[in-house]
């Protein structure tokens, strides 16, 4: 089996109201952590004026005041100076966003399976969660 250092990597952009995202939110992204389920590898809040000026707040430097202390960034800067850019286009005026990047600690062993046999990923794709329920509570409907 091929060994890797680092399971597959997700990059999110996640909206939000304010400057910072709720505690809750925070609080869940800790559980993850401390499950073993990801790995937090870079965290970055990007907040748009009304006027379209950006300001980025590296998140290793305030982590306690974000509900993160005593957690450790794996690789700050993987979500670089090209990826804020242009992700904060995405970003309303008068909003902020988190860029968060996790390993997916989870799905380490089986990359490394894969890569072993001469398997590879075609394509992978995400159905956000508020989709997936909706589609199945409109299939239930229908049953």
């Amino acid at each position: 089996m091929a060994t890797f250092e680092y399971g597959p990597v997700e990059l999110h952009l996640v909206a939000f109201e304010g400057d910072r995202p709720d505690a809750a939110v925070m609080q869940s992204i800790v559980e993850l952590i401390d499950a073993g389920t990801v790995r937090l590898l870079d965290f970055t809040i990007v907040s748009k004026s009304e006027s379209g000026d950006l300001t980025v707040t590296e998140i290793e430097d305030h982590a306690e005041d974000f509900g993160l202390g005593g957690v450790e960034l794996a690789e700050i800067g993987i979500a670089g100076d090209e990826d804020i850019e242009e992700l904060s286009e995405l970003i309303p005026p008068g909003t902020s966003a988190a860029i968060v990047a996790f390993e997916l600690v989870w799905a380490r062993q089986l990359a490394g399976r894969l890569a072993a046999s001469n398997s590879f990923i075609l394509r992978s794709e995400r159905i956000p969660a508020p989709v997936v329920n909706e589609l199945i509570a409109l299939a239930r409907e229908e049953d």
